[in-house]
């Protein structure tokens, strides 16, 4: 990930730890191109299709203003079941069962650098107030399935391209 790329990464995630902090979950995207443009969606984690809605729009402003990297950052539920898998659910309000944990989840796109993926893990104190971790950039290969955030918006995003 180059240093552009990480610099749009840590003001999305620090937007995002804010509005976590402040009880709110919204999924934010901030596009890089001609201009910067930050969108936010609070409805996003209803369903799948209103989280591709989502994703489409913030694709079609992408090329809009002619972005060449973009970042989305969405709150989750990751749930590990042994003996390797993960699945990841909506935040609520409810408390966390074992084998979950609070996360970030994002992808970042680049045109010259390409497609990372990772999250921002984080804990709750016993007030409730949560304690972010770094951002983590997986390295090890992922294959991402429809429903993780950012494939809807790296394929309407990459499907438009002049090259692609």
């Amino acid at each position: 990930m180059n240093d552009e790329t990480t610099a749009l990464l840590f003001d999305v995630v620090g937007r995002l730890e804010k509005s976590i902090v402040a009880r709110d979950r919204p999924a934010i995207v901030a596009l890089d191109g001609e201009r910067r443009l930050v969108l936010s969606d609070y409805d996003y984690l209803r369903d799948e299709p209103t989280a591709a809605a989502f994703e489409a729009r913030a694709a079609a402003k992408a090329h809009e203003i002619a972005a060449t990297r973009w970042v989305l950052a969405v709150p989750q539920v990751w749930v590990f079941t042994p003996p390797s898998t993960v699945s990841v659910r909506a935040v609520s309000n409810h408390p966390l069962r074992e084998g979950e944990q609070e996360a970030i989840t994002w992808m970042s796109c680049d045109r010259g650098d390409g497609v990372d993926y990772g999250r921002v893990a984080y804990a709750r104190r016993p007030s409730g107030e949560p304690v972010f971790e770094d951002p983590e950039v997986f390295t090890v290969g992922i294959r991402p399935h429809e429903g993780m955030p950012g494939f809807a918006l790296l394929q309407a995003y990459l499907a438009d391209e002049p090259n692609a």
